[in-house]
């Protein structure tokens, strides 16, 4: 019964694609052009890629600002003084400014005094009936932390930033916690748990608590904070960010807001895509044998593209971008440092398969579709590879994203918070034609 049900609720849900047309619907929120539909202001973040020239839209090189700094100055910042600069990221999109040197010594210390879980929460709520999905064990701890919060529903800016510091520091331990249940209940492997440890930055932190012996190098803590930066905010237009938006808009508490975002960003069209394009790298090693060869690799991604490989998809997944067409900005810096990683790793022949990938690929979708704008690598293309050389495992992948974007989705939650702006509610036409009730003697 269930696939005959099945295949009638497939059958009246269907549209007809040229409606969309007809009553000029921007799907996805966009236009024809891949202009989204402004539906919002913010000052938090700003993704920028073309200019208008008489009229018409010139796509240019993309450039990402985080509250009117541009990402490329942010990290060749600190990187050049060779120091964090994820905690420092979270504090210029939650307060609109850099903090000063004290400041920031007294900012982290909030932090780490936050890193912790309430007593037995590691116990009662991650360790019992671990899912085998890190991202859901992500949200249901969100969701659990609500009821040992005495101020869950209040929404002052006041207590929502408290809830917003809070989660920000214990992301890192929910999901790396969350990843080792999973470990141990369904692989059978050792369950090892650290503490945190307060002198240690975000990035630290993470790799600390999810290796055995808790040892990582200078260098890979580097990479892995500078993926945080670049992964903290993007706009409030992006999936997850605008869902922060939608349901803080209706008022809900703080937890629910951050459970519906990380809801969104585990889609594999989303937050999900860099596990998709460390999974299509496997295959494309598998299966091409000579990776210097130019025209192996564009028959393997024609066939990527035709969906004959992989997935089947269609898709080559880190290719494209909704907003940037000439280049993400994102993919450009991180590409920059991780070689250095790739050097160090010794894995500088999969660095040069990347980089091979990434030119071939876009002169093959150029061939293959008919696309209105240009096609760059997007940031997952490379922070794949970042987190593959860090031996992270695939399912902290998109968990290590939302410990990021977790900073962007709190200053939008209080922006929308601060503003007070209607109930978010676009408007959906219906093209179901009107029908008389049928008596349930009558119906057949």
């Amino acid at each position: 019964m269930l696939k005959e049900l099945s295949q009638m609720a497939e059958k009246s849900s269907y549209i007809n694609p040229e409606l969309y047309t007809k009553y000029e619907v921007k799907r996805g929120l966009r236009d024809i052009t891949g202009k989204g539909v402004l539906t919002g202001l913010t000052e938090i973040g700003e993704v920028h890629s073309y200019i208008i020239c008489d009229n018409e839209m010139v796509p240019e090189p993309g450039q990402l600002f985080y509250r009117g700094i541009d990402v490329a100055d942010l990290t060749n910042g600190f990187m050049t003084e060779e120091r964090a600069g994820f905690e420092e990221t979270i504090y210029l999109l939650l307060f609109g400014s850099l903090p000063t040197k004290e400041r920031l010594t007294e900012f982290n210390k909030l932090l780490a005094d936050y890193r912790s879980l309430p007593k037995s929460f590691v116990r009662d709520i991650i360790m019992k009936a671990p899912s085998k999905d890190v991202m859901n064990m992500l949200a249901r701890g969100v969701l659990a932390l609500y009821s040992y919060d005495k101020n869950a529903d209040d929404t002052s800016v006041e207590n929502v930033l408290r809830q917003s510091l809070m989660l920000i520091a214990q992301f890192p331990l929910l999901a790396v916690y969350s990843y080792q249940a999973i470990s141990h209940y369904h692989r059978n492997q050792s369950l090892i748990i650290h503490s945190p440890k307060a002198e240690y930055s975000t990035a630290e932190n993470i790799l600390h608590l999810l290796r055995p012996d808790s040892a990582f190098t200078p260098l890979e803590a580097q990479i892995l904070d500078l993926a945080l930066v670049l992964h903290a905010e993007h706009g409030g237009g992006n999936n997850s960010t605008f869902t922060t938006h939608v349901v803080s808009s209706a008022g809900t508490d703080t937890y629910s807001a951050v459970a519906a975002a990380l809801g969104s960003l585990k889609g594999p069209k989303h937050g999900g895509a860099n596990v998709k394009v460390v999974q299509m790298f496997d295959d494309i090693k598998e299966n091409v044998k000579n990776w210097e060869s130019d025209d192996e690799i564009k028959a393997y991604l024609t066939k990527l593209l035709r969906k004959e490989a992989f997935d089947k998809s269609g898709l080559i997944y880190g290719m494209g971008h909704a907003v940037y067409s000439v280049s993400d900005p994102r993919a450009e810096i991180l590409r920059a440092h991780c070689q250095s990683l790739a050097h160090d790793k010794g894995l500088e022949h999969e660095f040069n398969l990347y980089h091979k990938v990434e030119k071939l690929a876009q002169e093959v979708i150029q061939e293959e579709r008919k696309i209105y704008k240009g096609v760059s690598a997007n940031v997952d293309f490379y922070s794949g590879f970042v987190y593959h050389m860090l031996n992270l495992p695939k399912e902290l992948l998109t968990p290590i994203f939302a410990i990021s974007r977790i900073a962007g989705w709190s200053a939008h939650r209080i922006e929308e918070i601060v503003n007070r702006g209607k109930i978010i509610r676009p408007a959906y036409k219906s093209i179901s034609k009107r029908k008389d009730y049928i008596s349930l003697e009558s119906r057949k």
